[in-house]
Formats: C-alpha cells, structure tokens, sequence
C-alpha cells in the first residue's frame, strides 16, 4: 500500500518535500516510515496524523492513506 507523507511549514524545509508518496505495510509505525524517508530525523515536538486525526508516532498505521507531520504553532 501507499502511503502520502505530508510535510507541513519548517517541516518542508527540514525534509525537502511537501509531498512523498512510499510505500509502507500496515504494521508500520510513522517514526519507521520517517526513518527510512529521513535517517536521523527525531519527532521532538512535532506531532503526527494519520487520515486526519493526530496518532502516536508508535502506533502501526493500519488502513491510513496520509500521514501529516504537524510542527509546534506559535502565535500572538
């Protein structure tokens, strides 16, 4: 199965892509996915998605189709 890894604001800019298409089994967790997309790439405080709804970055992602890399927000 595929699987569409979205890299969202600093995240673009620290992997290099907006969009990347890999494929993954549903056993995979998002920090293997990011592993074999990014060595060395550690989570800290960005957040992960799978279809939409935030998930743990040790969770296998089962049917999901998308996986979002959401970074911290700040604002004022």
């Amino acid at each position: 199965m595929q699987v569409k890894v979205l890299a969202f604001a600093q995240m673009h800019d620290q992997l290099g892509f907006r969009e990347h298409l890999i494929d993954c089994s549903p056993d995979e967790t998002p920090r293997a996915i990011l592993s074999r997309i990014a060595p060395g790439f550690a989570p800290g405080s960005v957040r992960v998605a799978l279809d939409l709804a935030y998930a743990e970055w040790d969770s296998p992602i089962g049917t999901a189709t998308e996986l979002a890399l959401i970074p911290p927000v700040s604002g004022g």
